[in-house]
């Protein structure tokens, strides 16, 4: 987890205040529902079912357990709106810069263009300076997320690279 970070943090949004704190277990099934709640997550296998959530419970201890990684969930209400994970990746271009990833950023569906998304956006370009030493922040976004890329755009990121995945066969 990355220690550096102070959370809990409040965080204004048009929605009122959300906290924005470091998930621990319990969130699992809340995080999952995150995943579930977004068609292209779910068309890769993230559907929120009873039986994999012993699978997304092993996947947040090992984020947690990793200094260079750390799992943040939003709250409003009482419950979980929103979720990302951050990773810290130090390198060797740009003179040694410490490159600040962001990935898997999902917010309830319900509260989609409530400003959450934003917030939580803006906290991370202002934390990855400030508290973790990151002079870039960076993330994909799936060729089919054409809101999110205006989104991102939005907030001054530039689509400046061209990412790939492979996927490695079952049972490897």
């Amino acid at each position: 987890m990355l220690a550096a970070l102070t959370l809990p943090v409040p965080l204004d949004t048009r929605i009122g205040a959300v906290t924005l704190r470091r998930a621990h277990g319990e969130d699992t099934a809340a995080i999952v529902a995150l995943l579930a709640d977004d068609a292209i997550s779910a068309a890769r296998g993230d559907t929120a079912s009873d039986d994999d959530l012993p699978a997304y419970a092993a996947g947040l201890q090992s984020v947690l357990a990793d200094d260079s990684n750390d799992l943040l969930v939003a709250e409003h209400d009482g419950a979980v709106v929103a979720t990302f994970q951050l990773t810290r990746i130090p390198g060797m271009s740009r003179q040694g810069s410490t490159r600040l990833l962001v990935e898997a950023v999902r917010v309830s569906s319900e509260l989609r263009s409530s400003g959450v998304g934003s917030a939580l956006m803006r906290w991370v370009m202002d934390v990855a300076t400030a508290e973790l030493g990151s002079p870039l922040v960076q993330l994909t976004s799936d060729a089919k997320r054409v809101d999110a890329h205006r989104f991102y755009e939005r907030l001054g990121f530039a689509g400046s690279h061209r990412g790939f995945k492979y996927q490695a066969p079952a049972g490897r």
